[in-house]
């Protein structure tokens, strides 16, 4: 009987240590979690996520803690870091249809952009296209902001001749949109920004929301705000788990994280929403900003040079133009839905 008894205990004991048995993740973001809207953006996904599982904990890490931003998608890949919170855009280097699923230059707006990843063919296409480029990761769309600002300049632009020889950080297919007008583009990271303007390796940069950038202080060098954000209408945000620890986590976990990333959305749409106006009033009225916007003539050859581009990586690039085209399919049939439910702005 004894050992009968003992032979229970241990069971239970199995079972229990193998209910609470929990995988556990160290993620590096591209955001630092002082950044309000990108940065907890990242921290706020940890929270919900280790809030609801028991399956699985993630471990938040400022850029360069585990791996520089630029180096995190090989890390994901390899194994060498488990998992990441970024934006697509960030691998434009190596991947020409990674920004289709950050930002697109006169693309969709959020709400727009999230019905093609839902209900649509995006999400498909956006794990289609690493799973063809040879990446060991499982994606996850798991953040949405609304449009960034169009840039910061030292001067003020009035055509695109202003534009010819400014050297620029940008991101994304924007940036080879101004490469064709004219500028040299660089991507930099948030906390690299600033002292390269400050010492002038840079004339002008573009990096997010007005409530992001007042953070970063280039209101204290470059006094021209230039508005609307053509080039990121909305941001698309990813979460990148190692394929191989992904296929290792219970259904449950996997559902868990899905459904706070989609929680995630929610609140850091709102967050921006909610904020970047307090922000452009201080700029304007405290911090001797000038906020402007773009002539239409200057949107029109913003646009211009972004059909160009367009051109280019559709001609060059067979899975590019697969992605646009599907992206450009779905734009036609929500124009029918868009442009007569609402008002006209």
């Amino acid at each position: 009987m004894k050992t009968k008894i003992l032979s229970a205990l241990a069971g239970v004991a199995l079972m229990s240590t193998a209910a609470t048995a929990q995988t556990s993740l160290d993620m590096t973001s591209a955001f630092g979690k002082n950044l309000p809207i990108l940065g907890t953006a990242a921290t706020d996904f940890v929270e919900k996520i280790n809030g609801i599982s028991t399956d699985v904990k993630f471990k938040h890490y400022d850029p360069n803690k585990l791996v520089p931003t630029l180096e995190a998608l090989d890390a994901v890949s390899s194994g060498s870091v488990d998992s990441s919170f970024a934006t697509s855009g960030y691998w434009q280097g190596k991947i020409n249809s990674a920004s289709l699923f950050a930002a697109v230059p006169f693309g969709p707006e959020a709400g727009e952009f999230l019905g093609w990843i839902l209900y649509g063919n995006g999400a498909k296409l956006w794990q289609e296209m690493y799973d063809k480029n040879g990446y060991n990761v499982k994606v996850f769309p798991c953040g949405i902001i609304a449009p960034e600002t169009s840039g910061w300049f030292k001067k003020e632009i009035n055509s695109v001749a202003d534009l010819k020889g400014l050297n620029m950080r940008f991101f994304g297919l924007g940036a080879k949109a101004m490469q064709k007008l004219g500028v040299s583009t660089s991507l930099l990271g948030a906390s690299d920004i600033f002292p390269a303007l400050e010492r002038g390796a840079i004339d002008a940069t573009e990096f997010s929301m007005p409530r992001i950038d007042a953070r970063l202080g280039f209101h204290k060098i470059a006094k021209y705000n230039y508005f609307p954000g053509w080039h990121q209408p909305s941001t698309l945000f990813e979460l990148l788990i190692n394929k191989d620890v992904y296929d290792g986590m219970s259904d449950r976990a996997k559902k868990q994280i899905e459904v706070a990333c989609l929680a995630n959305m929610t609140t850091n749409l709102a967050e921006g929403e909610a904020t970047n106006y307090a922000a452009m009033v201080k700029n304007s009225k405290e911090n001797g900003v000038k906020i402007k916007q773009w002539s239409p003539e200057m949107l029109a050859a913003f646009k211009g040079a972004w059909g160009e581009v367009v051109g280019e990586l559709s001609k060059d690039d067979p899975f590019f133009q697969k992605v646009w085209n599907d992206l450009q399919e779905y734009r036609k049939g929500y124009a029918v839905w868009s442009k007569n439910i609402y008002l006209k702005r």
